[in-house]
């Protein structure tokens, strides 16, 4: 199965957070499932390190080689039809980054996982 990690989920997986649910766990864990990571949230993250909100423990390129390939995850890419899919979605949430893996998603159809309930309000299908 293809799915989209959102960017807490990433992170939460990476640091072995308790606030990851057993489910998404084991997703994103499982050798046959293909664990989406959007550019989108490489960017977010990088925003995040670049203020001192999170602490990579190493340069923003070394996070990516160590934690997203380092762990079989795929580099989903911003296409065309992703931000068409953006373009037509409606503002039940103003963040750009979330509303860019909603879109991702959709255009993909494939799941997202996510503990934001926020997404709810979209017809994407979450996994938590």
């Amino acid at each position: 199965m293809r799915v989209l990690v959102d960017t807490h989920t990433l992170l939460w997986f990476l640091t072995a957070d308790s606030r990851l649910s057993e489910r998404a766990r084991e997703l994103i864990s499982t050798a046959d499932n293909e664990v989406l990571v959007s550019i989108a949230t490489l960017w977010e993250i990088a925003i995040k390190a670049s203020l001192g909100r999170i602490d990579l423990g190493s340069t923003f390129a070394e996070f990516v080689t160590e934690q997203v390939e380092n762990n079989g995850f795929s580099v989903l890419p911003i296409a065309v039809e992703h931000l068409a899919r953006l373009a037509e979605l409606p503002f039940h949430h103003r963040d750009p980054f979330d509303r860019l893996l909603v879109a991702q998603a959709l255009a993909e159809g494939i799941p997202l996982i996510s503990a934001d309930g926020s997404f709810r309000d979209y017809d994407v299908k979450l996994l938590w």
